[in-house]
């Protein structure tokens, strides 16, 4: 299996568990030595993954690290763990960046067993930085997280490329959070950064206020076409037709889902196009089929109503899409269509469950 199936397979089995798992000893076995094995490394043989490794600082004496890695005689990853239902603060990571120094090692992992926080000394050599230069969470991640994890894996770990990317890495990540925090509630100063360009008036506060509202919404609406664009891309590489939905028989439904008043929306037709897109790299689309009942839109594998793949909660002025996990389904709200990327490895993961 490649990395990436086997983070899928350790997380879909997350939600199952995770209710059953109350303290940090249970977190370890159950999430965090799989995370270890999965990267490689054999949690099994005190050579390589060292449990309860000493660290000892200064004077004081029988300090331990949960994991200590090793390859090639040398000390790699430090892992400091907590209890899946803990959050991740700050003095959990300076706890880890006592034991930092007093080791060979160039990276700590901070982890709960479902977020996992990597920590090097790009900013001060031995020194471990304050923030995190790459969180990976294994319940929502995409590719390209996968890509930045595969440099940790036993196999492919070299020291020197992960450090030549990790600066950069570090660097990014938190240029995003500060965007992603800037776009979602625009500070005055973010305001005006547009503002002034465009407005040839005095920026008196009710103007800023005005242009408050409006950086919003033009970020909603670059997002949305940027997302159309990619959209259109992908149906277009496999040269997907404009969907029609089939017709259906009576016969072919059950008594409450024949045709009387059901109307099948131009929302809930973009919505399962954005579905094929995600999938199309996982399975041929054909097999994707969309279903329109009174209640939901449901999108199903093989027109297979065991099969459901997600279903389009659209009839209301709140939408969610209901997604699937052995066959169960969980509500999460949608505010548009786009929103639906978001759930893309759920989405895949609901037909690996079938397949």
């Amino acid at each position: 299996m490649d990395l990436i199936d086997r983070i899928k397979d350790l997380a879909s089995r997350i939600p199952q568990q995770i209710e059953h798992i109350q303290t940090e000893e249970a977190t370890k076995n159950a999430f965090i030595m799989p995370f270890i094995s999965a990267l490689g490394y054999d949690v099994f043989n005190p050579t390589e993954v060292i449990p309860e490794f000493t660290a000892d600082i200064g004077t004081k004496k029988g300090e331990k690290v949960d994991y200590a890695i090793k390859k090639d005689d040398d000390i790699i990853i430090l892992f400091e763990c907590k209890w899946s239902g803990a959050d991740l603060h700050q003095e959990h990571a300076s706890q880890l960046y006592r034991y930092f120094s007093t080791t060979e090692s160039r990276f700590a992992i901070l982890t709960n067993g479902i977020e996992y926080e990597f920590y090097s000394d790009i900013d001060e050599p031995n020194k471990m930085d304050s923030k995190p230069f790459f969180t990976f969470n294994i319940t929502g991640f995409e590719n390209h997280h996968i890509d930045e994890l595969k440099k940790f894996t036993k196999t492919a770990f070299s020291l020197d490329d992960i450090l030549t990317t990790a600066s950069t890495l570090k660097y990014t990540g938190a240029i995003k959070k500060i965007l992603e925090d800037e776009l979602k509630n625009p500070s005055e100063p973010f305001v005006r950064f547009f503002a002034s360009q465009i407005f040839d008036g005095r920026l008196t506060k009710p103007v800023v206020e005005q242009f408050t509202q409006i950086v919003q919404d033009a970020h909603k609406q670059f997002l949305n076409e940027k997302i159309n664009e990619r959209l259109k891309s992908a149906l277009s590489v496999n040269e997907l037709p404009v969907v029609v939905v089939p017709k259906e028989t009576e016969e072919e439904l059950p008594e409450d889902e024949n045709d009387n008043g059901i109307i099948t929306t131009p929302e809930e037709i973009d919505a399962y196009n954005i579905v094929k897109a995600i999938l199309r790299e996982t399975l041929d689309v054909k097999r994707v089929a969309m279903r329109d009942t009174k209640s939901y839109c449901g999108v199903l594998l093989d027109d297979n109503n065991r099969k459901p793949i997600c279903r389009l909660h659209f009839n209301h002025s709140q939408k969610y899409i209901g997604l699937f996990s052995q066959k169960k389904e969980e509500r999460v709200t949608v505010d548009c269509v786009d929103d639906i990327f978001k759930y893309a490895e759920q989405i895949k993961q609901a037909v690996m469950d079938y397949d």
